[in-house]
């Protein structure tokens, strides 16, 4: 349910409807605006009646919610939320944020040229992974901490923020002084106990949707880290497991426009993931621009033939270059900018 304020309402006439939610049993989540207060009320009573509300001093109207998500609901917030980050750098706003680099952190020397390079074309956020979930227990599983601060002090030294994947609540801690955005990967989209750790926290995080999940379902694992009242949820789309086995994934490119229906929060794109081919990544980055999604998030790799992990979905130099042209380009026709 969500109590949308009047405009102008005081403070005193917010805090006892708060109050007055409060004691009915309802946990209240406050979203404030330029000129007015919306308040979600979530966990409605058996026995409530919203004219019980409706009445209060200040109230302008009660709105029940009928999807399962409340706070990530457009309904909560009709404005789109923008997350903000150090360095002025704003996900949801006007401008386009890119976040680049290797899949996974491999030695100073590699991340450190990656992040110079990717910085010099635009790129704001360095994406790279010191913890990696693979599916063979044999493969590369990342240098862990080392890794973080490789991450971290290639990043200073380019002017970028930092990306990188938690995989469990107990990392949460250790990763706070290298990161800026804690990122939620395809196979933890439903770990409901690293969800609510991540909700006490207040850095922001970038969660993925999982290979088979549907839209409604990243929402709600949205809700998770929402209702534990950390508000600065990036959603991700990074393609679904289908019956087409031509690409790695299926980039769902339509969910896009549909989450911008559903929910206020922002959505980047991976396409790297997505198609899981290189050649594939900036044709889906171009069309992801132009369908609506706030930021992208790419794999860049100064050695892909080589890289330790998803070599061959990584652009070169060269490629990631062109392509941010290319969607400086598209930006201005979709009224949105990048750098």
């Amino acid at each position: 349910m969500v109590v949308v304020m009047q405009e102008g309402a005081k403070e005193e006439q917010i805090q006892h409807v708060i109050d007055r939610l409060v004691s009915m049993g309802f946990d209240i989540h406050r979203s404030t605006g330029a000129s007015q207060t919306v308040l979600g009320a979530v966990g409605v009573p058996a026995d409530f009646d919203p004219r019980d509300v409706e009445v209060l001093d200040g109230v302008r109207e009660v709105v029940r919610i009928t999807q399962p998500y409340k706070l990530a609901s457009r309904a909560f917030r009709s404005q789109g939320t923008v997350v903000e980050l150090p360095r002025g750098v704003r996900i949801g706003g006007n401008e386009i944020v890119v976040a680049a680099g290797p899949c996974s952190v491999e030695t100073p020397e590699q991340i450190g040229m990656i992040a110079d390079r990717v910085a010099k074309a635009g790129a704001k956020i360095l994406r790279g992974g010191a913890f990696k979930p693979r599916s063979s227990p044999y493969s590369f599983q990342g240098h862990g901490e080392k890794g973080l601060k490789m991450m971290r002090e290639a990043a200073e030294k380019s002017g970028l923020l930092v990306c990188s994947e938690v995989m469990d609540a107990s990392q949460i801690q250790m990763m706070l002084p290298y990161i800026d955005i804690f990122q939620v990967g395809a196979r933890n989209m439903q770990n409901y106990f690293l969800l609510r750790a991540l909700g006490t926290v207040s850095k922001p995080v970038l969660l993925k949707r999982g290979m088979s999940a549907t839209i409604e379902e990243l929402l709600l694992s949205a809700e998770y880290i929402m209702a534990g009242g950390n508000h600065n949820v990036i959603l991700c789309e990074r393609g679904i497991r289908t019956f087409e086995t031509a690409t790695r994934n299926t980039l769902e490119i339509a969910a896009i426009p549909e989450i911008k229906k559903l929910s206020h929060l922002p959505i980047v794109v991976d396409p790297s993931h997505g198609t899981g081919i290189r050649d594939k990544v900036p044709p889906m980055a171009r069309a992801s621009v132009a369908a609506g999604a706030d930021g992208l998030l790419l794999e860049v790799h100064n050695d892909p033939e080589h890289a330790l992990s998803d070599g061959a979905q990584s652009l070169f130099f060269e490629q990631f270059e062109k392509l941010m042209a290319e969607l400086r380009i598209i930006a201005p026709a979709v009224s949105r900018t990048i750098a």
